[in-house]
């Protein structure tokens, strides 16, 4: 009987994970029955669970997925690329299908605009299903929400040393303290998964980011 390279065995994990983040998105966490996990990933269950414990591995294993990706984002681009790419999830688009996609004008940044070494789901960055399920279950869910504070601890990390960075390169605000910057940011990211999530009509909402990124900004004088 051939061995299953890890590669292979690598490759099967991420088609789970990019089935089932398709059948969160459009069913919640409690809609995704193992029928529709099979249907949305092609596979039998028992192919599903021998990578994966039971649903709530999977869900797990796909948010902290996301969350890696959004902190490598942060890092690059910052906080407010990742709420522009949940708005483009929610209009359905692709971010590089804008050609407008220039959000943050700083030295540190990376032109392409996509995380290295990540390939992209579905060809955009498809964050906002999921999104939603990690902010509805860390209010009804004691046992994730202690599950998830560590990965929240690495998205704040990664705004608090993107927003240093530009800090040192003079291109932030200094009237304002980093900390205090950064968990503005975080709040305007909850506040547009709220928004997002009752289906709010969207069409303001880029004025709006473009306002919250100049907010941040050096003042002008």
């Amino acid at each position: 009987m051939p061995r299953v390279s890890t590669d292979q065995l690598a490759a099967r994990r991420q088609h789970i994970l990019d089935g089932a983040r398709r059948c969160f998105a459009a069913h919640g966490y409690e809609g995704a029955t193992v029928r529709r996990l099979e249907q949305s990933t092609g596979l039998s269950r028992g192919a599903i669970f021998h990578y994966f414990r039971d649903k709530d591995a999977l869900f797990l294993a796909l948010a902290e997925q996301d969350a890696r990706r959004m902190a490598d984002v942060v890092a690059e681009q910052g906080l407010v690329q990742v709420m522009r790419d949940l708005l483009d999830g929610a209009r359905g688009n692709s971010p590089d299908d804008d050609p407008d996609d220039d959000p943050d004008d700083d030295p540190d940044d990376d032109p392409d605009g996509a995380p290295d070494g990540e390939p992209d789901i579905d060809g955009d960055r498809s964050w906002l299903g999921t999104r939603l399920e990690v902010s509805r279950r860390l209010r009804t869910d004691p046992d994730f929400r202690e599950r998830w504070q560590a990965h929240s601890a690495e998205l704040t990390a990664a705004t608090r040393e993107r927003l240093e960075r530009q800090a040192a390169a003079g291109a932030l605000r200094d009237d304002v303290p980093v900390p205090v910057l950064a968990q503005y940011l975080e709040l305007v990211l909850e506040g547009l998964v709220s928004h997002l999530a009752m289906g709010l009509p969207a069409d303001a909402l880029d004025g709006v980011l473009d306002l919250v990124e100049q907010s941040v900004r050096t003042l002008r004088r």
